[in-house]
């Protein structure tokens, strides 16, 4: 793989940075705009890009005394570039040279992009920019709120970009620690102090939990030697302990009503963790999936299964192999009986993606609260999603399961497959209705399948931007009961969960002590009782 040379970077940096401070070196002009709503003409809070011909990019300002403009700039060595300014609802202004753009809107997932091409000249007064964006989808008015699990954006750039994302529940690990001697209390890599335990509400139905942390151990006494990431979410006061062992660290977050969460499955330590920790939450758009460009094409890509047969490129992740790894990891994990709900994260603030690019709705019943949502996420009422909406209700009968929902997507049908997922495997590719508009985005389906034994039961659809990008939504596992039948991972399942925790039982030998070799032991012992 070609790879840009740190020289190329930097000039890569320096350009960008340069186009965004260029007001002080040459000659530039003020240009207005704003951003509405199509059906009303409503003022949006944004996030907005600049793009000069030449590939320059450029930040706006709030138009109002009363507005807001968090810049964010963030390039990787891949071409992955995300520069963009969120806007509270109000006008904004932006310093240009002469020369010619394109000026691009988006909101969240709800709305559709909006974008113009204009020119700025030295013998023309700038007209004001309008930008209007389509709203496809309102999934407040259906019960159904967004959140983010994965954030490192400050509790004070929060509102103006959960506003600019219409993202409803954000949580911002505000402690981070890197090392197994430090504890979040005493040595977070966050410089700011942990805020009070209060819920912080931007407004009736975007709120902040501010107390939230994230272990992810890169180095053992100093000494480079990675084990990885979890999060505690919706704690109480600052953490004490140090990692690993993670046992107590999972005792101590339960005790404060702590929600924990595995970050990507194939970090070394993740397959221990999850039985262990009994982990909650599980990221299933994670933060290697971005808005721009895939980069972690080579990221552990050793860890994928063979059985998985997941899509690689010479060797190395495709972007679709990416995400069925992800896939077919949750479900071994679901096939052994852990109950994890799907949740999403981006890791927005570290990495070149807006926040809530990935995203986890759950439905809630009557007015939202934050209460009825994070009890909605952790019952699994809920589907994640990068793009498409996915709304599917489940009824019993006997031995019988009746699926339906709909399926709706910012393109137009392209005959999307609904794929209905019985315990790790697809059982059938759903029927869908009502496709005879030209410019459908919205389908519904209704399915009966016949329980074969104890089984859990989830629906997932694809969609491709234009790019040829996937955009997927997933919903919750719902697990049903079969009497005598057991749920049991499939062999391979097994064998692959237990190479995963012998082979760092093996690495760790002579680097960790032995309250973390244990704990190893213990995951090992729990995935070989599957072979009985």
């Amino acid at each position: 793989m070609n790879r840009t040379s740190p020289i190329q970077v930097i000039f890569i940096l320096w350009i960008c940075i340069h186009g965004l401070t260029v007001s002080t070196a040459q000659e530039v002009f003020e240009i207005r705009g704003r951003a509405v709503d199509s059906d009303n003409g409503d003022i949006l809070p944004v996030r907005l890009y600049i793009e000069s011909e030449a590939g320059d990019f450029f930040h706006a300002v709030s138009g109002s005394q009363d507005g807001t403009a968090i810049r964010y700039s963030k390039i990787r060595n891949n071409g992955s570039i995300e520069v963009h300014t969120s806007l509270s609802a109000h006008p904004f202004v932006a310093k240009l040279p002469p020369g010619e753009y394109t000026i691009s809107a988006e909101r969240g997932k709800e709305y559709l992009a909006a974008s113009k091409q204009f020119i700025v000249s030295r013998n023309e007064e700038p007209e004001e920019i309008t930008l209007s964006l389509k709203r496809w989808i309102n999934m407040a008015d259906r019960g159904w709120y967004s959140g983010e699990t994965h954030v490192h954006r400050t509790v004070e750039e929060l509102p103006t970009l959960m506003l600019a994302e219409d993202l409803n529940v954000a949580f911002p690990l505000n402690a981070w620690v890197t090392d197994t001697r430090a504890t979040p209390k005493l040595n977070s890599k966050n410089p700011d102090p942990v805020p009070p335990a209060k819920l912080i509400e931007v407004d009736s139905t975007h709120v902040i939990w501010p107390v939230n942390t994230e272990y992810e151990i890169f180095t053992v006494n100093g000494n480079r030697h990675t084990l990885g990431a979890v999060f505690i979410l919706n704690h109480k006061k600052a953490l004490e302990l140090a990692a690993p062992p993670v046992g107590p660290i999972a005792d101590e977050a339960r005790r404060q009503g702590g929600i924990l969460e595995l970050d990507k499955h194939n970090w070394p330590w993740s397959m221990m963790l999850v039985p262990v920790m009994n982990v909650g939450l599980y990221e299933l758009t994670n933060n290697h999936i971005w808005r721009t460009q895939f980069q972690f094409k080579t990221w552990y890509s050793e860890y994928a299964g063979e059985y998985m047969e997941v899509e690689m490129e010479n060797g190395e992740f495709a972007e679709r192999g990416w995400i069925d790894f992800g896939f077919k990891n949750y479900y071994a994990l679901l096939n052994c009986g852990f109950d994890l709900k799907p949740t999403a994260g981006t890791a927005s603030g570290v990495h070149p993606v807006p926040l809530g690019f990935g995203r986890v709705y759950v439905k809630v019943d009557g007015d939202f609260s934050y209460e009825k949502w994070l009890e909605g996420l952790v019952a699994g009422r809920s589907f994640v999603t990068t793009g498409p909406m996915l709304q599917v209700e489940y009824k019993r009968n006997g031995d019988t399961v009746n699926i339906s929902g709909t399926f709706d997507f910012s393109t137009d049908y392209e005959g999307l497959p609904v794929e209905l997922i019985v315990n790790g495997k697809i059982r059938s590719f759903l029927k869908v209705r009502g496709h005879a508009m030209d410019t459908l985005r919205s389908v519904s389906f209704d399915f009966d399948f016949e329980l074969e034994g104890t089984s859990w039961i989830a629906v997932r659809a694809i969609d491709n931007t234009d790019e040829g990008r996937p955009r997927f939504a997933h919903t919750a596992p719902v697990f049903f009961d079969v009497p005598g039948t057991p749920l049991k991972p499939r062999q391979e399942e097994v064998a692959y969960l237990i190479k995963r925790v012998e082979d760092e039982i093996l690495r760790h030998q002579g680097v960790l002590e032995e309250s973390a070799i244990s704990e190893y032991h213990q995951a090992l012992n729990f995935y070989r009782g599957f072979l009985d």
